[in-house]
């Protein structure tokens, strides 16, 4: 694992701040990333498929971490809220009960008390060719989607080329079939997109903004 600097971010415009100013990278698998659970980051970081730069822990923001009525019927839910607290709600399970099972189904215990929302809507591909040092796919700057004419199991069948791996959020699904919405925060802007949108599942470290909560309405 590459060297780098770390810095604990105490808010969320400071964490902004924190991943605009890290020094310029050579490629964007050098840029700044946050980390919050650290699941999936500490094993690309293993992997040599991210060399950061600068880590961002937001796990020391206080407030992104609570699921609170909006007074409406609906949710907001921070993005620091562990997948173990998702389960566990009870205003979820009342509520949005399949959000709660879709979160369940996310791999071990022991994974799901250190995995975050945030970080599992912005997790990176699961595809071994991605996965593997030595190769050089078009998710990692290369010119060629080794899955199209290879081992291609559990990947796209209906289009989604050029490349072809399916998205790994067990929370995705549930979240695009209730119509969420999530919070983020950039440098100087706020805005709230829709769930259904591809810029909620870019891999942390794409850009500088923060997602901070999603949004769950009543039907």
């Amino acid at each position: 694992m590459k060297a780098f600097e770390w810095m604990n971010a105490m808010t969320v415009a400071e964490a902004v701040s924190a991943l605009k100013s890290a020094p310029a990278p050579t490629d964007l698998d050098d840029a700044p990333r946050p980390i919050a659970g650290g699941q999936d980051l500490l094993t690309t970081m293993k992997e040599y498929i991210t060399r950061p730069v600068r880590v961002v822990n937001l796990k020391s923001i206080r407030g992104l971490d609570k699921i609170e009525s909006d007074g409406k019927g609906g949710l907001r839910i921070g993005a620091l809220v562990t997948l173990s607290q998702l389960e566990e709600s009870l205003l979820l399970r009342r509520s949005f009960p399949g959000l709660a099972e879709a979160a369940h189904s996310v791999g071990t215990p022991q994974i799901r008390h250190l995995g975050t929302v945030g970080g599992n809507l912005c997790q990176r591909p699961r595809c071994w060719y991605f996965r593997l040092e030595e190769i050089v796919c078009l998710k990692k700057g290369g010119s060629e989607c080794y899955a199209a004419t290879g081992e291609n199991k559990y990947h796209a069948i209906f289009g989604g080329g050029p490349s072809y791996i399916v998205h790994p959020s067990d929370l995705a699904p549930m979240l695009l079939a209730l119509g969420a919405s999530v919070s983020v925060v950039g440098p100087g802007s706020k805005r709230t997109i829709a769930a259904e949108r591809r810029d909620n599942y870019r891999g942390a470290g794409a850009g500088v903004e923060v997602r901070c909560k999603l949004h769950l309405f009543k039907i």
